[in-house]
């Protein structure tokens, strides 16, 4: 299938490997790891970076695999995880960015059409995750709104 925003096709990057049993290099324990994540959350790091560090540092191939819960869900039972989904805080991290550049430079036209793409993205996430129950119904994407939630971040 092709891609959204582009003239590209496919899916490139690395694939997780399809096993469905605990590899036997894997030294921690299920609460081990749910320690680890709960600690590693605390400090401030992101769902993606704890999964980085657990796999770079540690040595743990995949959290779901071993504790039968992804990193969100551990995080959501300890009343760790944040308001809104990392996903869509980076999208508004970056549009805030690009209406910056944008105020700076007025002509420049491949950033507004990078801008409007990027807004059409944080639409349907938004959406995606107003049918899912993540977010609140009344929840609408407004630049002023997300300049202060990424300055409240």
């Amino acid at each position: 299938m092709a891609r959204m925003h582009s003239r590209k096709k496919g899916r490139a990057g690395s694939k997780r490997p399809s096993t469905k049993t605990i590899p036997k290099w894997v030294r921690y324990k299920k609460e081990e790891i749910e320690k680890i994540v709960i600690k590693l959350a605390k400090e401030g790091n992101s769902t993606s970076k704890v999964g980085s560090i657990l796999r770079d540092q540690f040595g743990v191939p995949s959290v779901k695999l071993i504790t039968g819960k992804t990193i969100s869900q551990i995080l959501k039972e300890e009343k760790i995880y944040p308001k809104y989904p990392e996903d869509i805080l980076n999208l508004l991290k970056k549009s805030v960015n690009l209406r910056d550049h944008l105020e700076k430079n007025k002509s420049d036209s491949n950033s507004k059409r990078g801008l409007e793409l990027l807004e059409s993205k944080i639409r349907r996430l938004g959406k995606y995750y107003i049918r899912k129950k993540v977010l609140p119904p009344e929840w609408k994407y407004e630049p002023e709104k997300a300049k202060l939630l990424v300055q409240q971040k």
